[in-house]
């Protein structure tokens, strides 16, 4: 049952945030709401692709084996991201695999209906359109991040990216565990146990699945310093 807090997540997703609301509530009516559980896998690479999904509660990653047997981190989503959007123009295979990284709950749109709305609704298309060029301008940034950005950078501006405040000092909880959170920032673990390490020089304490920073604008500068200069060659 979709309630009043799932339709608020939902409409935090591209996918429903530019459609008119009568558009929007009726794609609503002929979705479901999916539970899943840490470690559940919704999707495998080459599935034939069904259907469109809005996080709604947890974490949800995306990831390819390589042909040495690596798992590739693709993305992480979590609440009002969604994922699936460009498979539905195709009517064709999954090309990633989904697995749940913590206890969730998810809002399960059928490729099918979308489509079928489509034809009378051109808006929607537009909405699916959004949703993919995002998903394109993330990868694009994650490619952008391992060119420009030396490893510990990296490992900085995903700090940042999770600090509730813009200035000053603040306190944030890990989302989830270090191995994941290394494969998303396409390093290995021992690489991100020596850049949390690192930051310790500028006000970053890792314990456990807490990050204490002292300075967030501090952690900012460190982000945009070029990795040219002599203090990022040396991390």
């Amino acid at each position: 049952m979709i309630d009043e807090g799932d339709l608020a997540s939902a409409k935090e997703a591209v996918l429903f945030a530019s459609l008119p609301d009568d558009l929007a509530e009726s794609l609503f009516q002929r979705a479901a709401v999916r539970s899943c559980n840490q470690g559940e896998t919704l999707f495998v690479q080459g599935d034939k692709a069904t259907s469109v999904y809005i996080v709604l509660e947890g974490w949800i990653k995306l990831f390819r084996i390589t042909p040495t047997g690596a798992e590739a981190i693709v993305g992480v989503f979590t609440r009002g991201n969604s994922f699936g959007e460009a498979v539905a123009f195709q009517n064709g295979t999954y090309p990633v695999t989904a697995e749940a990284v913590t206890d969730g709950r998810l809002l399960h749109v059928r490729t099918n209906t979308i489509l079928e709305m489509m034809k009378d609704r051109p808006e929607l298309a537009m909405a699916m359109l959004s949703a993919t060029f995002k998903h394109l301008h993330s990868l694009v940034k994650q490619i952008e991040q391992l060119k420009a950005h030396t490893g510990t950078q990296r490992v900085a501006e995903f700090l940042l990216g999770l600090c509730p405040v813009e200035t000053g000092p603040c306190t944030l909880k890990l989302p989830y565990d270090k191995t994941l959170i290394a494969g998303r920032l396409g390093m290995q673990p021992q690489s991100l146990s020596r850049s949390f390490s690192r930051l310790k020089e500028i006000g970053v304490t890792i314990a456990q699945t807490q990050a204490a920073v002292a300075d967030v604008d501090r952690l900012r500068e460190y982000v945009l310093q070029d990795r040219s200069s002599p203090w990022s060659q040396a991390q």
